[in-house]
């Protein structure tokens, strides 16, 4: 999977939000990201060397591509209303992101769901206790062929996931690759770990490594580091998020049936093991975020 390289810029400070900005997010998300659809259709981005679409509206513009034939779009706003005049209410931090999901990058809309706190098998919260996370996913429907369906995550202008990031603290987007491409060596089951959100990647890092997942730093791997700012995953309030590249091995060896009517059945104790260290590290980075 390629994604556009740039200099990552280290966003350390942490400083809490008040209501008044989170809500100011919210409100302004969906104009900032039709502005986003506009920018993108002036400047004409290129498209990444094995991408047939250099957006994701050029790709739902076409007419060759139908939806809920070719491809399908999921997603969850949780809702957000504080009537209370003593205390604030809950706000929902994160937003978790499968821009390849389907049979694009195998297995990414299956882990999209249980990150955010839903079983793929029927959505049924998991753990019943949350929390919950919104989530948003584009997916490749077709039997064959669906990588002609991957945009780029640097050229993801859908308005809905644009909106999400955009009214988040934190997006972590699901990706796939292969193990070539990670340089660990042939066919090891491994993730990389990327992005602009450093607190984000140690975090996730050091959960992966207590539960024995084999997991590296992609800064050295500048297709997958995801540092971009036009990155999806760094569009949120903050302007950094992070981004796991998960290895074909990694992934087929989360589900005993790898199809697409299979996976969401047939899940592993190693799939939940990834799934609950990557909600630990997300919930270890929200509580150093408190909405003021």
């Amino acid at each position: 999977m390629k994604k556009s390289n740039s200099s990552a810029r280290d966003v350390r400070s942490r400083p809490a939000l008040s209501r008044r900005a989170v809500l100011g997010g919210l409100t302004v998300a969906a104009p900032l990201a039709g502005a986003g659809l506009l920018n993108l259709a002036s400047a004409a981005p290129a498209v990444a060397a094995d991408d047939a679409y250099p957006s994701n509206t050029a790709l739902y513009a076409d007419p060759a591509v139908t939806e809920g034939v070719d491809y399908a779009r999921r997603y969850r706003r949780h809702a957000l209303d504080d009537q209370d005049l003593a205390t604030g209410g809950g706000f929902t931090r994160s937003v978790i992101l499968a821009p390849h999901g389907g049979g694009i990058e195998v297995g990414t809309s299956e882990l999209c769901l249980a990150v955010a706190g839903y079983h793929p098998d029927g959505l049924a919260p998991t753990p019943p206790e949350g929390p919950r996370h919104d989530f948003w996913m584009f997916e490749g429907l077709r039997s064959s062929d669906n990588g002609a369906l991957h945009v780029t995550a640097t050229h993801c202008d859908d308005t809905v996931a644009r909106s999400l990031a955009a009214a988040s603290f934190n997006a972590l987007a699901l990706h796939g690759c292969t193990a070539a491409q990670t340089g660990l060596g042939s066919g090891v089951a491994a993730v990389l770990v990327g992005g602009r959100d450093a607190s984000l990647k140690k975090a996730l890092l050091r959960n992966f490594a207590a539960a024995g997942i084999t997991a590296a730093d992609a800064a050295d791997k500048p297709d997958l580091a995801g540092v971009s700012p036009d990155n999806i995953a760094n569009r949120t309030l903050r302007g950094e998020g992070a981004q796991l590249e998960i290895t074909t091995e990694l992934r087929a060896a989360m589900f005993e049936v790898n199809t697409r009517a299979g996976r969401k059945k047939s899940t592993t104790p190693l799939f939940w093991d990834f799934t609950a260290a990557t909600r630990a590290a997300l919930a270890t980075i929200e509580a150093t975020q408190p909405v003021l």
